[in-house]
């Protein structure tokens, strides 16, 4: 495990003054998700593939899951923009398991739907990934 060395202060006050732009439309994104999830439990909304599907349990009743899916989003967002390690690792996750699921739904239904979700799943995946150093307690902790 590689340690974060800086050299001087203002690295820090450099790094603790910007969060990463990109951290902060990905959070933003998964709370309007969650937001735009929580609305449709009020609607009556039919889709042909719906959340629970999306996520692989297509046995689960969809409003449960849609509850559970914005639950999820909304605690993983919020410990992501406060640069937590458990939000970094709780993306990481969720991340992998949406992209492993979407791939295996894509190869059965061929679906635009699914590569659209294989694709925004490997941005995040990568982006995190690269911006693991700003996940450190330190940092968090001065935020």
């Amino acid at each position: 495990m590689r340690k974060f060395i800086l050299k001087n202060s203002k690295e820090l006050d450099e790094m603790i003054a910007k969060r990463p732009l990109g951290v902060v439309l990905i959070g933003y994104f998964y709370i309007l998700g969650a937001i735009v999830l929580i609305l449709t439990l009020f609607a009556n909304t039919t889709e042909q593939y719906g959340i629970a599907f999306r996520f692989g349990v297509p046995n689960v009743p969809e409003n449960i899951m849609r509850v559970l899916v914005s639950l999820i989003s909304l605690i993983m967002a919020y410990g992501y923009l406060k640069l937590k390690k458990w939000g970094y690792w709780i993306m990481i996750i969720y991340t992998i398991y949406f992209l492993i699921t979407n791939i295996t739904l894509s190869q059965q239904y061929s679906e635009k739907l699914f590569y659209g979700n294989v694709i925004w799943s490997i941005i995040v995946l990568v982006y995190t990934l690269k911006k693991k150093v700003y996940f450190n307690d330190k940092f968090a902790e001065l935020l």
